[in-house]
């Protein structure tokens, strides 16, 4: 079996989690699992602009794929962007333009259980991903 992380592995470990606390917790580790973003890439070129939290995220392209890297110094945002990076990362500039990311989010159930700042920010993260995938 695979160990790689899927947008659908990702829903199945939310559905096994007993409550949102649990699902925050989960959240975080996914944070701490996949936001690896260099501290030296931490810089000002790499920071989005809007978010409460420090947040930086680098994007390359490798053989027509995106490689996607980002960190916080928010625990929950970095698992917001951990899911970007396990929707994103490594994929085709034609997948992240059509993966339906704003729908997974919706499946699980993150959009009502997230501060209105933090939903905001992260749409902003996310159509800013999306407008650097296209360049």
């Amino acid at each position: 079996m695979s160990s790689i992380m899927t947008p659908q592995k990702v829903l199945q470990n939310f559905q096994r989690c007993a409550n949102w606390e649990d699902k925050y917790l989960y959240l975080i580790e996914l944070g701490d699992r996949f936001c690896l973003l260099p501290v030296n890439e931490q810089t000002n070129d790499h920071k989005i602009r809007g978010c409460q939290s420090s947040v930086w995220i680098t994007l390359t392209q490798n053989n027509n794929l995106i490689r996607l890297a980002a960190n916080s110094d928010a625990a929950i945002v970095k698992g917001l962007l951990a899911l970007m990076i396990i929707a994103y990362d490594q994929q085709s500039r034609q997948h992240i333009a059509t993966f339906n990311i704003d729908a997974w989010f919706e499946q699980l159930q993150l959009t009502q259980h997230l501060t209105p700042t933090r939903a905001i920010g992260i749409a902003t993260i996310i159509k800013q991903v999306q407008l650097i995938s296209r360049e």
